[in-house]
């Protein structure tokens, strides 16, 4: 795990046989799960423990997202994937997520990414943690 700016911060990832469809290609979805991992170890770089949010009736969903995908990855690249808070209110952050070839660092994928804050027991919004909103307030 990399960061570049205090506000973008990197993960490492390697394309494997189960990312790809037969012809050796990502599947679209799997940058789902890529900007995910990127996510949530933004969040664990921070000091905040997302198991002591689950004990605290905590949970976070993606609300809203629009991706662009430029070039395909491919079997074995290695892959950046960046999360950076752009935006929040008291209950959703909003991140600028990349996935880009490590060594060259050509854009492959982009997206808006919005996560709403709710309450895990009804599904309901509620407000942010104040740690995290600590966080995000020095994020900007």
């Amino acid at each position: 795990m990399t960061e570049n700016s205090p506000n973008i911060f990197e993960l490492p990832i390697r394309v494997y046989i189960e990312d790809t469809d037969a012809g050796g290609i990502v599947f679209h979805a799997k940058y789902l799960h890529y900007m995910e991992r990127a996510r949530t170890e933004w969040v664990r770089s921070r000091g905040v423990s997302l198991r002591a949010g689950l004990e605290d009736n905590i949970s976070y969903v993606v609300q809203r997202m629009n991706i662009h995908y430029r070039t395909p990855a491919k079997l074995d690249d290695q892959l950046l994937v960046t999360a950076e808070p752009v935006a929040s209110s008291r209950v959703w952050m909003s991140f600028r997520q990349q996935v880009l070839k490590a060594e060259s660092r050509e854009l492959l994928c982009e997206a808006e990414v919005r996560v709403a804050c709710i309450a895990l027991d009804t599904g309901k919004p509620r407000r942010l943690p104040e740690n995290m909103l600590e966080i995000l307030k020095n994020s900007a």
